[in-house]
């Protein structure tokens, strides 16, 4: 099975749940981690299964205007700059190569307060959707702690697990139907 991640990060933390998540995969697939920042063509050839994740920013996926205040916040740019392609502006372009393939979603978001709203999960799988991807899993939020991180205690090894599960359970849909 080959399986792509595409994952935007500011500060590390998506990052940090994508070496989790292609972690997990590699036990079941041939795994390519693309980040955003660097997407080309080739990032839209053909995958078995596509794992798309982000940052939550300002309640959903990232902006150019989000990606710009979160670097003024912390006092400087980290990772790619404002005006870099996020997830939002890869999800927004053509991706007809892909159109059916299997897909899931997941974010990175703030662990508290545990009543703020809001999850670019929710909205990579719904923009995944509307490109004619099936998703496979409910998209899934990691936490971190504060705006810089880190992961939450325990969000890498969940992250992982969930990889791990979500690459079981398409190998295993796979062999029954002798692919």
């Amino acid at each position: 099975m080959r399986v792509r991640v595409v994952y935007e990060s500011i500060f590390g933390n998506t990052q940090a749940a994508t070496t989790a998540i292609a972690r997990g995969l590699q036990e079941f697939a041939e795994v390519d981690v693309v980040n955003v920042a660097d997407a080309t063509p080739d990032s839209h050839s053909p995958v078995d299964l596509l794992v798309v994740g982000g940052p939550t920013h300002a309640f959903g996926m990232s902006r150019r205007q989000t990606r710009q205040d979160a670097a003024d916040r912390v006092g400087g740019p980290f990772g790619p700059d404002e005006n870099t392609t996020g997830i939002r502006e890869w999800l927004e372009a053509e991706h007809g190569a892909l159109r059916g393939t299997r897909a899931a979603a997941f974010a990175t978001k703030l662990q508290r307060p545990s009543w703020l709203p809001g999850s670019a999960a929710r909205g990579i799988g719904r923009q995944l959707r509307r490109q004619g991807f099936v998703l496979v899993r409910r998209p899934i939020d990691f936490y971190v702690v504060g705006m810089t991180g880190p992961l939450a205690a325990g969000e890498f090894d969940r992250a992982k697990l969930w990889a791990q599960r979500m690459a079981s359970a398409e190998n295993d849909r796979r062999a029954r139907q002798g692919r």
